[in-house]
């Protein structure tokens, strides 16, 4: 009797294991009975969902259970409204327009020089002198002659007044009188060529001819002038900017030979563009009254050509697109006591950049909690806990 439950309990798990071996996923694949095949599927399918069912209800008791929830961690920042002001960052040259070479008037040997390198002269001061091939001489007796005609004219015009003589013989000598007049004018005013002034007012910066030399009107350089006090910078804009870019609008320039930086305006913007390039230039001044800055340095220019009252400016690292090229940033609503926040995506319209910023046009309003350190790792409707506030 005492074998007899043993073996019952034997024969049994014998049973059951037989059955279980002939309804299992291979005997029923093996059998290839296809009804057999579709219920054995709608058994597993059941018990699929029954365990789905379970697994729910204990993640559901886990979330009511659980005081520290396993949620991404992030920092966010406040938009606000703020001045914008866009810069278009162009190189240029400095120049001068009081920046000369001068050459002589007259064919002839420099016979003296009157200045030196380093002098400041004056508007009209004598800075050369050549030699005129004699017509000083000419000019002399000229006016001999033009001295005699004029006492000529004279008595023919008192004795006209008079009646005496006739009216040719003073028309001739009034005609004489003005010839020679004329001829004095005319070789005075060749004379003078051959007396170099100064244009303006600045610095002999170069003797370039010594004294002795022969020179060639309008080819031989004698020297250079210049005057530091108008200067400016001469760049070329891109013709798309020709409507923002106008007379008057701030500039900074920075020159970095000098480590200076310069506050300015714009004080002529072309009214022509160049088909070659499609540029049109620009002529920003600036000041010099230190006399440091240089004809020919070269300089950094951040020219503003649009400005916005009240902007909303936000990291472009922040900014995410989506696969219909729609640009969105995730913020942070519903945030409790212990900042746990759900994370929103909002689609936003952008528009112009600056370095590491970008103008928000749409989407976002004054003082919306934007997600930063954080922002690629989040999705929408997540839970997200805010660690840090940026003002």
């Amino acid at each position: 009797m005492k074998y007899i439950f043993p073996l019952l309990i034997i024969a049994i798990f014998t049973v059951s294991c037989s059955g279980e071996k002939k309804n299992s996923v291979e005997s029923v694949i093996e059998n290839g009975n296809l009804e057999t095949i579709r219920v054995k599927r709608g058994e597993l399918v059941a018990e699929q969902q029954a365990i789905n069912d379970k697994i729910k209800r204990l993640d559901e008791k886990i979330q009511t259970l659980d005081t520290v929830k396993h949620v991404p961690l992030i920092t966010s920042f406040k938009a606000k409204t703020e001045v914008f002001n866009h810069v278009l960052e162009l190189q240029g040259n400095v120049t001068t327009k009081d920046l000369l070479t001068i050459t002589p008037e007259y064919n002839g040997i420099l016979t003296q020089v009157f200045v030196k390198e380093g002098q400041k002269v004056s508007k009209g001061q004598t800075l050369a002198k050549i030699d005129d091939g004699g017509l000083s001489q000419q000019l002399a007796q000229l006016k001999i002659q033009a001295e005699l005609a004029k006492t000529t004219y004279e008595r023919q015009q008192r004795l006209w007044e008079q009646n005496i003589g006739s009216e040719i013989q003073f028309l001739q000598s009034k005609s004489t009188y003005e010839s020679q007049e004329e001829a004095v004018n005319q070789l005075q005013q060749q004379i003078a060529k051959t007396t170099v002034k100064a244009p303006f007012s600045g610095t002999i910066d170069d003797i370039i001819t010594e004294q002795g030399s022969v020179v060639a009107a309008g080819q031989s350089p004698l020297m250079r002038i210049v005057n530091l006090d108008n200067m400016y910078i001469e760049t070329e804009v891109p013709e798309r900017y020709v409507s923002d870019v106008t007379k008057g609008k701030h500039v900074s320039v920075n020159i970095p030979v000098l480590g200076k930086t310069l506050e300015t305006k714009i004080r002529q913007a072309g009214d022509f563009i160049n088909p070659a390039n499609r540029t049109f230039k620009v002529e920003v001044g600036i000041p010099n009254a230190d006399k440091t800055i240089k004809p020919n340095l070269s300089a950094r220019l951040k020219i503003n050509d649009y400005t916005s009252e009240s902007a909303i400016l936000i990291p472009q690292s922040v900014v995410s697109e989506n696969s219909e090229g729609e640009q969105y940033v995730y913020v942070v609503v519903e945030r409790n006591n212990n900042n746990i926040g759900t994370a929103k995506r909002i689609i936003i319209e952008t528009g112009k950049t600056q370095d590491d910023i970008i103008e928000v046009l749409k989407g976002l309003e004054d003082g919306a909690e934007i997600i930063k350190e954080g922002a690629r790792s989040v999705r929408d409707g997540q839970s997200v806990e805010v660690l840090q506030i940026e003002e």
